[in-house]
């Protein structure tokens, strides 16, 4: 079936290959930009610098950029000090690659699949960033050139955020955001609150940085990422404008336009309020759904834009102060949407949503330390233990990052590993656009006295048996699809380490069922049923596998 599959896609790319070579030779015009290659200098195993850059390692290992110059130097700046990083992230998101799929004949025909399904990518980004992405490809290794050349696979990179959308029954996301102004902050100044859960591989996460871009146009601005993603999906400029992304409910989408990651880049680069963050969103296509959660300073209030391949709306809350925004869409223009309606019904986000709404609500006056707090809860609807790692819980200990703005005073907390569990890094944008990235003496920029310490969750031994669980998880879900032998106490630990968990009881009892221990199996199965299950599919899947049971067994 699998050959079969392979055959068809190779037929169907051949003989629409015409509609690619245009993309596959789309260079980025740099002539008008500076030529300097820049040249690195480094002070210490985690410290580097260029004549305009700075890439550092802070004392809660959280990697700070700093870079300066028009966009092709901004590029080329930023390869040169991320280089190794680079390597580590490209490793992390591609070497699954490389085991799926090892045959030399496949991993070509897998770089065409990628050339024809980005063919019209080029055409929905912006000069300036396809130059910023052509800098830093100059200092991409050899190693994944199967994929694409070093130009084209970073500028695929950054399409990879919204196919992950697009499969987010994957369970590849379910971001959180929320805010609050006015009346319903402590000081009256907006606050926003996010969780990036964004899963790569927890090696994808391990390399975070924090990075400060000081542009020759548009604002100065800040963005959590990683190395080698020129894109935003968390960040705020100078001027007190915020950007995070929450996915929404897609179809698979048949051509890649512009990436959600580069659209709110161009915001956070070029807008100063809400109205013109709607204006740039306004002129790009889509090919995934997204709210678009931006937080204003000069506006003193924050808004979604939801966008999607063939819809568009700004959603305001009216007579509140508060604005909450999971992975569905609020506005009128969604509410007859047939994927928007599938996703509140089966997927954990309205579950969420209702967390947020029962947690603000228990913290009437909203301060930094206790939207750290709500970002960090991992308990269910009325505080119940739903298992660590639920998708309904606000802290699914798989995020890549939590941030905390408060935009009013330009200061940004971004979380250190793990999860959201580290301290949470504070930095203040006034004091660090001040000076140049050579002004700052190769240091951190990070604001120690208003750093807010780690959760001590990470120091328990329910934390402990958690990071357990998720090891016993993955050896169990591969021993179920190779049909190898689990030793009992192995099932029993499983369990044990994670007793809250429906899925600890459902990989038992799909081992069991797999070996043909129907009583065992079905017991499991039932046990799963008491607790707090992530999704509808779930649930059906669970009720299925005891339905095919209790025939067998009669």
């Amino acid at each position: 079936m699998l050959k079969s599959v392979w055959n068809i896609l190779a037929f169907t790319l051949l003989i629409s290959s015409c509609g690619v070579q245009n993309s596959l030779h789309d260079i980025p015009d740099v002539s008008n930009y500076k030529q300097t290659i820049p040249k690195r200098t480094q002070i210490s195993d985690s410290t580097f610098t260029t004549e305009n850059g700075l890439l550092t390692k802070n004392k809660y290992g959280q990697w700070e950029l700093y870079v300066s110059g028009d966009p092709y130097q901004i590029g080329l700046q930023t390869g040169s000090l991320s280089q190794e990083l680079m390597a580590i992230q490209e490793t992390a998101f591609l070497g699954k690659v490389e085991e799926l799929v090892p045959s030399k004949t496949k991993q070509y025909l897998l770089r065409k699949v990628l050339a024809w399904y980005n063919r019209k990518m080029y055409l929905h980004i912006p000069e300036e960033y396809k130059a910023e992405i052509l800098g830093v490809s100059k200092y991409a290794g050899d190693t994944y050139d199967y994929v694409a050349d070093d130009y084209l696979r970073l500028l695929y990179f950054h399409s990879a955020h919204d196919i992950g959308h697009a499969l987010q029954d994957l369970a590849l996301v379910g971001c959180s955001s929320f805010a609050a102004w006015g009346n319903k902050t402590e000081d009256g100044s907006l606050i926003i609150g996010r969780n990036f859960d964004f899963y790569a591989g927890d090696d994808f996460a391990k390399n975070k940085i924090i990075a400060f871009i000081k542009p020759t146009n548009g604002y100065n601005f800040m963005s959590v990422t990683w190395a080698g993603m020129m894109g935003v999906v968390s960040g705020m400029n100078d001027q007190g404008l915020t950007v995070t992304i929450n996915a929404g409910k897609s179809d698979m989408p048949l051509v890649a336009k512009t990436p959600i990651s580069i659209l709110t880049r161009e915001i956070l680069q070029y807008a100063s309020n809400i109205d013109e963050a709607i204006a740039i969103a306004k002129k790009r296509q889509v090919f995934v759904s997204e709210s678009i959660f931006i937080g204003s300073a000069k506006d003193k209030r924050a808004i979604t834009i939801e966008v999607s391949p063939n819809n568009f709306e700004v959603y305001e809350v009216e007579n509140s102060n508060q604005l909450i925004c999971s992975n569905h869409f609020q506005s009128e223009a969604y509410k007859t949407d047939e994927n928007n309606l599938k996703q509140i019904a089966e997927s954990h986000s309205q579950y969420r949503f209702e967390r947020m709404e029962e947690l603000l609500q228990e913290t009437p006056k909203l301060t930094v330390e206790k939207a750290v707090s709500i970002l960090r809860n991992t308990d269910g609807l009325d505080n119940k233990a739903i298992g660590y790692g639920n998708e309904k819980a606000l802290n699914q200990l798989l995020a890549h990052h939590g941030v905390v703005f408060k935009p009013e005073q330009g200061l940004v907390w971004v979380s250190a590993n793990p999860y959201q569990l580290g301290e949470f890094v504070a930095y203040n944008l006034n004091d660090i656009f001040k000076k140049e990235p050579h002004e700052t003496t190769a240091k951190s920029v990070h604001k120690e006295n208003l750093t807010i310490e780690a959760d001590p969750f990470q120091f328990t031994k329910a934390y402990v048996n958690y990071e357990q669980y998720r090891v016993l998880s993955r050896n169990i879900s591969e021993a179920i699809s190779t049909e190898n032998h689990v030793k009992q106490n192995v099932l029993d630990e499983l369990v044990t380490s994670n007793p809250n968990f429906w899925e600890a009881y459902y990989l038992v009892g799909t081992y069991y069922y797999k070996k043909q221990y129907y009583t065992a199996a079905l017991q499991a199965f039932e046990e799963a049923q008491t607790k707090e299950i992530t999704t509808v599919p779930d649930q059906e899947a669970i009720s299925d596998y005891i339905k095919k049971i209790q025939r067998k067994l009669k």
